[in-house]
């Protein structure tokens, strides 16, 4: 926030870009904030975690990384952060069957659902993925899924930072 209110003074921050997902909350404690009241822009990257919070990602597709994939050595990749993280990946499937959508469309609803977030950088290898995030865009989670996904965060033990949008 510091370096933003820096730049605000130099001229209006049309637009931020941090990293936010369900796993790395921490924007959610100054930064979003900081826009939502000065009418900047969020265009949230990695809302799916660099692929954590996909069904195709388990402990053994990390052991698989190429040596020189900068995941091997991210802490979100490591134990114990891993086998949180991959649990939290599991606690959505119930919220992802209800609404019929993938559990990463349902991770990226989730860093949409947060007021002062105009948009998620996705990641797609394929046309079904892209066809999943535009359902993501258009999925509205309501009161129960948040307290679900809440309540995932906080059990699994999850990243850091607010569980809930507001």
């Amino acid at each position: 926030v510091e370096l933003l209110e820096r730049g605000e003074k130099i001229r209006h921050v049309d637009s931020l870009q941090p990293p936010f997902s369900l796993i790395r909350r921490t924007a959610a404690e100054g930064q979003i904030p900081w826009c939502v009241q000065r009418r900047t822009g969020v265009i949230v990257y990695s809302p799916m975690q660099s692929g954590l919070l996909t069904e195709g990602f388990d402990a053994a597709r990390v052991g698989r990384l190429a040596a020189d994939d900068w995941r091997r050595r991210g802490p979100e990749f490591q134990s114990p952060n891993l086998e949180r993280n991959l649990a939290l990946r599991d606690a959505l499937r119930p919220v992802a069957a209800r609404r019929e959508v993938s559990v990463s469309a349902v991770a990226v609803a989730w860093t949409l659902a947060w007021t002062g977030v105009t948009g998620a950088i996705v990641g797609a290898r394929s046309p079904e993925q892209v066809d999943g995030w535009i359902a993501a865009a258009s999925l509205p989670l309501g009161a129960a899924d948040l307290d679900e996904i809440a309540d995932a965060l906080a059990r699994t033990g999850a990243g850091s930072g607010p569980t809930r949008p507001r």
